[in-house]
């Protein structure tokens, strides 16, 4: 994903926000991991009688470099928008997260008041106690995730896949997308040596030969796929089946829940309009320091806007939490403590559609039209 999730490739190698990375289990060992009732977040707080004002600021977490997609379009002013004229408050960018499971411990100690998460952040983020408000989600592309193989390799299929090394980014859409691609063939994540490796360091890995495969996510695969040329190929019928979402501190939520409202539509019409101006978006991110203009780079992320194959792209489809995010949700959780990627099992569903976010959900529906 362009914002999100992704250790974003260039001409130059790896760049992005380098920060320590922080694993699963040490986020999770911050908390006791009981998830009963699952009614992290805003436990205890209600949305009845939150005030309608405005808060002096709103800190939102930056996924990567933060050049490209909705964020620097908003940033930027595409469209002719004033994100921070609009919301009324002043916004603080927070750059560093290499993904957005380490946003969550951001947030839980209250560094960040806003951002976006995939399925996996909020599945470790339940049982972690991490307080966030669920406003809205949209389904990820189905086609987001690659599975690259070399090209001279005898894989062709998920069955040739057993005791091969294949690197993912651990608890993440790509390991999501890995165990499903598994389960086409019969088999598990422990019939192949999985290693998780960030996106930057697989890349690395996977030119230099030393692991069999690599599954990742836009736009690390398609830029890896232009550097390597004829070295990688792809692997058929990978497909993608997280969601995503824009959640809140609940802190600040459960003051100013309109205010987040308006910002997820402002962040679905700023999809809608990089979706209308494809050229011109990349053309804006190429000035914001994004990637060199007029490069293979800029052609990429254009085509990826046009296949809408971004994580972002389906954000068009934004919609206050319904029961089609939740079960999905709570099918990557169950996935993930079969497998023991999760150490217990996370009730996702209850906690994703618990009634004291609906105030909440009333707010974001309004403004979406939903």
């Amino acid at each position: 994903m362009t914002h999100r999730k992704d250790d974003r490739m260039t001409s130059k190698g790896s760049v992005g926000m380098r920060r320590r990375t922080v694993s699963r289990r040490t986020f999770l060992a911050s908390a006791a991991v009981t998830v009963a009732a699952a009614t992290v977040g805003a436990r205890g707080m209600s949305f009845a009688g939150a005030a309608e004002s405005v808060p002096p600021q709103l800190t939102v977490a930056v996924i990567g470099d933060g050049r490209t997609g909705v964020w620097a379009s908003l940033r930027a002013g595409a469209g002719g928008r004033n994100l921070e004229r609009e919301l009324g408050t002043r916004i603080i960018w927070q750059p560093g997260f290499t993904a957005s499971l380490p946003v969550m411990e951001a947030v839980k100690a209250g560094s960040v008041d806003f951002t976006f998460a995939t399925a996996t952040a909020v599945v470790n983020a339940v049982p972690a106690r991490v307080p966030i408000v669920p406003l809205a989600a949209y389904p990820l592309p189905v086609d987001e995730v690659d599975f690259l193989v070399q090209a001279s390799s005898a894989i062709r299929s998920a069955a040739d896949l057993k005791g091969k090394k294949i690197a993912h980014q651990n608890g993440t859409t790509g390991t999501y997308s890995l165990i499903k691609y598994l389960e086409t063939a019969g088999l598990r994540l422990s019939d192949v040596q999985a290693v998780s490796l960030s996106g930057a360091d697989a890349f690395t890995a996977f030119a230099q030969g030393s692991i069999d495969g690599w599954i990742h996510w836009q736009p690390a695969t398609a830029l890896a796929l232009t550097k390597l040329g004829d070295k990688a190929r792809l692997l058929p019928d990978v497909k993608t089946y997280d969601y995503a979402f824009y959640v809140a501190r609940s802190e600040v939520a459960v003051k100013y829940p309109q205010v987040f409202a308006k910002f997820v539509k402002f962040i679905r019409e700023t999809q809608a309009y990089i979706f209308a101006h494809p050229a011109e978006s990349v053309a804006l991110w190429a000035s914001q320091g994004g990637f060199p203009p007029d490069g293979a780079e800029q052609a990429v992320y254009e085509k990826l806007i046009r296949d809408a194959r971004l994580s972002e792209s389906t954000a068009v489809a934004l919609r206050p939490i319904d029961e089609a995010a939740a079960a999905s949700t709570q099918d990557l959780a169950d996935n993930f403590h079969a497998l023991g990627v999760l150490p217990n099992k996370v009730g996702v569903r209850s906690f994703l559609l618990g009634a004291q976010f609906d105030a909440a959900k009333r707010a974001v529906a309004l403004e979406l039209g939903a």
